[in-house]
């Protein structure tokens, strides 16, 4: 039962929050979750940075969003975790109104580049 730890409880807020549309709250959860999250849950930080960057592409910041998209993916390349990999892709489908700026064409790249592709089949 120790799976349910603080950290991991208090993501699943955030997300609940970012899923009912609550955004600024999710923001606010998620971050703290951030802080607060011990060294050793690797796996949930990068679903932590993902929702994060959902919540900024739900409030229509491109910038922000691909920025934790990538914070997410850079930490999919030291410990892998599909879930973390769903969210991401989920974020990159809702920032396709976006698709021409830079920073999504950027993410787009780090998403599909070779060096991803590589660690996830090395899993």
């Amino acid at each position: 039962m120790d799976w349910f730890s603080g950290a991991r409880l208090a993501a699943f807020k955030g997300n609940t929050q970012l899923v009912t549309g609550h955004l600024p709250q999710a923001r606010t959860t998620l971050l703290s979750v951030l802080e607060d999250m011990p060294a050793t849950e690797d796996k949930q930080r990068t679903v932590v940075y993902g929702d994060l960057a959902a919540v900024e592409a739900a409030a229509g910041n491109p910038e922000q969003a691909c920025a934790y998209a990538r914070q997410a993916l850079d930490q999919l390349g030291i410990t892998w975790y599909a879930t973390g990999m769903d969210r991401i892709r989920e974020v990159r489908r809702t920032l396709a109104p976006h698709q021409h700026e830079q920073c999504v064409r950027d993410l787009d790249e780090h998403l599909y580049g070779w060096s991803t592709t590589v660690s996830a089949l090395a899993r």
